[in-house]
């Protein structure tokens, strides 16, 4: 019974720390301060760092192939994109568990700029790029300066008046 019971306690607090660790993990970003910098590949195999696109707008959009919602406001970031491509670059990182679905539902809602990236990780939340930027749900947009700077996770809205007042 005593081991048993100590055993119940022994995974409580190794759940517990756990959890603080990665709530901890989860708000990586600060606004206003330097965006988190990553080195990745594109969809291509060419080498990427979202550093070097300093000097413009840059929206970085965190999807899944498997989300609904993702889906549902794809055709509204072509969109926006289509608007904005001379003052603002996309950067799209797909969560995604272990398939290429992502290609898929890439080409059926028409994300056609250079900057995709594919982030896998058997706990999408967990993957490397969306640990630095605290993403928790999808789909998430955050929106970063030309000087780098990280202006926060936004709505397409609230991009827009921003871009507007440049």
């Amino acid at each position: 019974m005593f081991k048993k019971l100590f055993n119940y306690a022994t995974w409580g607090i190794i759940i517990v720390l756990g959890g603080a660790f990665l709530i901890t993990k989860f708000n990586a970003y600060t606004r206003g301060e330097k965006a988190p910098d990553f080195e990745t590949e594109l969809i291509d195999g060419r080498p990427f760092k979202l550093s070097d696109l300093k000097g413009k707008y840059v929206l970085l959009d965190f999807w899944a192939s498997w989300c609904p919602p993702c889906r549902v406001q794809n055709p509204k970031l072509v969109h926006f994109y289509n608007k904005h491509k001379n003052e603002l670059e996309v950067v799209s990182v797909a969560l995604e568990r272990t398939d290429n679905a992502w290609e898929k539902a890439s080409k059926e809602d028409g994300l056609n700029w250079e900057h995709q990236i594919v982030d896998k990780s058997r706990i999408v939340v967990l993957s490397s790029i969306a640990r630095k930027y605290g993403v928790t749900e999808i789909p998430s947009k955050f929106l970063i300066s030309p000087q780098g700077k990280l202006l926060g996770k936004l709505t397409f809205n609230e991009i827009e008046t921003i871009l507007n007042t440049k």
